[in-house]
């Protein structure tokens, strides 16, 4: 009996790819099969409807196993990745007594920003005091010129406490590339190059578990970059303080193991989790060329690279933080789906650790409340969904290999025309990284714009009542992204802003604040613009334009008043005058509108409201000739409509 074993497959015929397209096209009707289910990316690559084993066939992303070279399916055999929390150390004391009570609620690696006015042992002292170091990993951000001291002090620190200097880990994020970004401060190829390695080859004799050297193309993630974009950069990035590291005579290995990086999360679940492992991918083949010569010591256990190479050097360390791009002030609990799913991605893509962005960072300093949300999103996801008792769950997806496969594709060509351009230290300080990135960030903006790019409850289905001006705590943030006013230690010299800027910088504008600055616009006026719903006609037509429109004017705030129907326009335009309406939108069906439109603008035509007709019907062209100027549909650019209604209801 035990041998008669089910194959329940057998029961099925094979069905090719030819025959299942087949198939799809006849459920089509005649609608072009290339057109309707073949998705182009903004990453420059087609997605299929479908993907089969056959599409696996020459993909490098499946010859490896966890660990092991080239590390497309992560650099551990596990996926216990850490959960981060940063910190702001401006006061020393009260930074610590924050540490103590999240790494007793779950958090297992800190990031604190440091104030360099303020380092000193008495300052890392009160810092670190009862933090079990070899425990916890410690990652330390402050001013590249600072951070030779601060390992000075933390090796005597971690000395008196009788720490094994072999057994504490973290990062000095030491990135002059980003304040060139952030800042627009102007340095030399020169100086990066000796600050980089004088600092690597600091930590290597000090701190050998520190990885000293960041990349933080987070910064490009949060201006809007797409996935294989930001993953280009950072390649390019780091291979550049590589360059720079190995010409300073530092060996490849350590330099390798000196380079953390700190990537953005988008909102794209998918294509993040391809992306984290293409990188993985590209960044080992990278160091790899440099030849990186095992100097692990005798006790190391690495399984070498081609019987040489250390795996140690190859791996990329990442430290990855949901973004701030796509995260609103209106409807701001939408923001815990989004990192959320962001989180998610990240986790299955198998980072070292995450850093959750709390959801109301957008318009306050995050308080205990959202700074815990924040926590126990990463807490879920081990505790009850269990992401990290599974290595690399994606691997053999035909979809996800192929994503994987396509971005790495993308990224290697953006990556190989910065080299050919002479580097990313040369393509940041002539601004075209900047430039590039603000071509982006304009045409996602307008992507926005005109709803090709959907923001829940900012430009797609708002909260038609929610008001949020009152809520916000906060207006700006100085260059170096700290809130305006507040001492941050920033060093750049003085303007009128209080910082100055000579080299073009990144931008830095979310998806979402030129709605957000039209909805609060409208609710800081003090007048509420009401949007009246003339429906009439086929009933399904009148209801889908119906909800349309009032989707459409509530992302200015506007009050909107639905209808199930009216028998007459003229009854209609009564109810609506009789609720005081500002806009009057006619509802109904395209073949209704040739007869509808013109009876409502004969009495709408020299009257105070706004007449509007839901959609783009056939006879457009003669409703304009009548001289019916408004019409709200998918092709038309909301915010910019609306923009228009602002400046005439808001007078």
């Amino acid at each position: 009996m035990a041998e008669n074993k089910l194959n329940w497959l057998s029961e099925f015929p094979a069905i090719s790819t030819e025959e299942w397209k087949n198939k799809i096209i006849t459920d089509l009707k005649g609608a072009d099969f290339d057109k309707k289910l073949v998705w182009r990316t903004p990453e420059g690559f087609n997605v299929q409807p479908f993907y089969r084993l056959e599409d696996l066939e020459g993909l490098k992303t499946t010859l490896s196993a966890p660990g092991q070279y080239p590390f497309v399916r992560g650099t551990r055999t596990n996926n216990d990745w850490l959960i981060r929390q940063n910190i702001c150390a401006c006061n020393a004391a009260e930074a610590n007594e924050k540490a103590l009570d999240v790494l007793n609620k779950g958090v297992n690696a800190l990031g604190f920003k440091l104030d360099k006015h303020q380092l000193s042992e008495e300052y890392i002292a009160t810092l670190l005091k009862g933090i079990y170091a070899p425990a916890v990993e410690l990652n330390f951000d402050i001013c590249p010129g600072k951070a030779e001291e601060l390992i000075t002090l933390l090796v005597t620190y971690f000395k008196a406490q009788g720490y094994n200097l072999n057994e504490v880990c973290g990062s000095i994020n030491v990135d002059p590339i980003s304040k060139m970004l952030k800042k627009g401060k102007p340095l030399t190829r020169e100086m990066v190059a000796a600050k980089v390695a004088s600092v690597a080859s600091f930590a290597a004799g000090h701190l050998p578990k520190f990885r000293v050297v960041g990349v933080n193309s987070v910064l490009l993630n949060n201006a809007g970059a797409y996935c294989a974009q930001e993953l280009g950069y950072a390649l390019a990035w780091g291979n550049q303080y590589m360059e720079m590291l190995t010409e300073a005579g530092i060996d490849a290995a350590t330099a390798g193991k000196s380079i953390k990086f700190n990537m953005g999360i988008g909102g794209n679940y998918f294509m993040e989790i391809a992306k984290f492992r293409a990188a993985r991918m590209l960044w080992a083949m990278i160091v790899r060329q440099y030849e990186p010569i095992c100097n692990c010591g005798d006790s190391c256990k690495c399984e070498k690279v081609d019987g040489k190479y250390c795996p140690c050097a190859m791996k990329m360390k990442v430290c990855a933080e949901t973004s701030e791009f796509n995260m609103t002030i209106f409807d701001a609990y939408v923001n815990l789906l989004r990192s959320q799913t962001e989180t998610m991605s990240a986790a299955i893509a198998g980072v070292d650790e995450i850093v959750v962005t709390p959801f109301d960072v957008t318009y306050k300093q995050p308080d205990d409340f959202s700074e815990r949300l924040a926590r126990n999103q990463q807490h879920l996801l081990k505790e009850e969904a269990h992401f990290d008792k599974v290595v690399d769950p994606a691997a053999g997806s035909y979809y996800i290999e192929n994503l994987t496969a396509n971005i790495a594709e993308q990224a290697w060509k953006l990556f190989l025309d910065i080299q050919e351009k002479g580097g990313m230290f040369a393509e940041v300080e002539n601004g075209n990284v900047q430039n590039a990135m603000c071509e982006n960030l304009k045409k996602r903006l307008q992507d926005v714009a005109k709803r090709k790019e959907t923001l829940l409850g900012t430009n797609q289905f708002p909260n038609f009542n929610e008001v949020a001006a009152d809520k916000i705590e906060k207006e700006g943030q100085c260059c170096c992204g700290s809130e305006q006013g507040h001492h941050c230690g920033c060093d750049a010299p003085a303007d009128d802003a209080g910082h100055s800027a000579t080299l073009p910088t990144l931008p830095r504008l979310r998806a979402a604040e030129e709605f957000e600055a039209l909805r609060l616009e409208t609710e800081r006026s003090g007048k509420r613009p009401k949007a009246f719903m003339l429906t009439i006609g086929n009933l399904a037509m009148r209801l889908a334009r119906a909800q349309f429109s009032c989707n459409f004017f509530a992302c200015a705030g506007y009050q909107v008043i639905d209808n199930l129907g009216f028998e007459t326009v003229e009854a209609g335009i009564e109810a609506a005058r009789k609720a005081g309406a500002d806009i009057i939108v006619l509802c109904s069906s395209d073949d209704e509108y040739a007869e509808l439109a013109p009876k409502a603008w004969e009495i709408l035509k020299d009257a105070k409201e706004i007449f509007v007709v839901a959609g783009a019907p056939a006879c457009m062209e003669d409703l304009q000739k009548l001289g019916i100027e408004n019409f709200i549909h998918v092709r038309v650019n909301v915010l910019e409509t609306l923009k228009q209604f602002n400046a005439k209801l808001l007078k």
